[in-house]
């Protein structure tokens, strides 16, 4: 299960170890009954993240198009 989060400053990325800094989006990714973090980076790298124009706006959502 995907779940967008905001960090409070003492959450790392699972992928590059960076920190998450505060009030910074990031994915929480349930897979295999493990959590995995992921920044807004490495979830675009892995395809768990995509930039969507709506009402001629960019944003970016954790979620996957159906």
């Amino acid at each position: 299960m995907r779940r967008g989060c905001i960090s409070l400053g003492d959450t790392r990325c699972d992928v590059c170890q960076r920190i998450i800094p505060d009030a910074e989006r990031y994915l929480a990714n349930d897979e295999e009954g493990k959590e995995t973090h992921y920044c807004i980076e490495c979830a675009l790298k892995k395809g768990y993240a995509s930039w969507k124009k709506e009402k001629q706006e960019q944003i970016l959502t954790f979620f996957p198009d159906y």
